[in-house]
């Protein structure tokens, strides 16, 4: 039977690898957080994750930790595998964020919160494509995606759109906050995301390949 995840990641670049998933990690986090604060539109999940959090009076960043993991659940059907990378996501993404809006105070300038949106978009793209490039696997709302994709043999555009739409109709009705925010960062992210990944992505170091034979010189 087909183990569920993967088989660890090994090879000379692991370490690299390793750093940048969680440096990635960490700055998608932060730039979350970021978004929110600027209180100007959050990312789709966000809306959700603010409005959930806000009816059950817990913190933003525990609740994207519990919505996470019940999508990775939802992985089991489709017959996707986690990877490092994917399980690392459910965690490492919540506590950034919550640490992150623990130290970061609402401002209430627009200037200044115009001034975190675009940061924080900006920051979510360097994020996006340090997790992505180093290939050891993807966030478990990507792999809802990819898999539903699989499943249904709809096209990307048509399915990341549907479950994003549903996942703002429904964090707003809930309280959450969408905006200027929302729109530029489904407009922005995806020709940011493009920039950065050739330069952040790692691949595993291939073997190296044994010498040729040097030839007898003729005579």
């Amino acid at each position: 039977m087909r183990a569920l995840f993967p088989p660890t990641p090994s090879g000379r670049r692991l370490p690299r690898r390793l750093t940048q998933l969680y440096a990635g990690l960490l700055l998608y986090g932060i730039s979350m957080a970021l978004i929110i604060r600027s209180a100007l539109g959050n990312m789709p999940w966000d809306v959700l994750h603010q409005g959930l959090a806000d009816r059950l009076d817990r913190s933003i960043g525990t609740v994207a930790i519990a919505v996470g993991a019940l999508v990775l659940l939802a992985w089991i059907p489709l017959r996707q595998r986690p990877g490092l990378g994917t399980v690392s996501n459910v965690v490492v993404l919540g506590l950034a964020l919550d640490a992150t809006l623990a130290v970061v105070p609402a401002p209430s300038a627009l200037p200044l919160r115009l001034a975190l949106l675009v940061g924080g978009v900006l920051l979510n793209g360097v994020a996006t494509a340090a997790y992505i490039g180093v290939a050891l696997g993807p966030g478990p709302r990507d792999g809802l995606m990819t898999g539903l994709v699989a499943r249904t043999g709809g096209s990307v555009r048509v399915v990341r759109t549907s479950i994003e739409v549903a996942v703002v109709a429904c964090g707003w009705l809930l309280g959450g906050t969408l905006g200027l925010g929302t729109v530029l960062y489904a407009v922005a992210i995806g020709p940011l995301v493009q920039l950065l990944l050739p330069p952040l992505s790692v691949s595993p170091a291939a073997r190296p390949t044994p010498p040729a034979a040097v030839p007898a010189p003729p005579g």
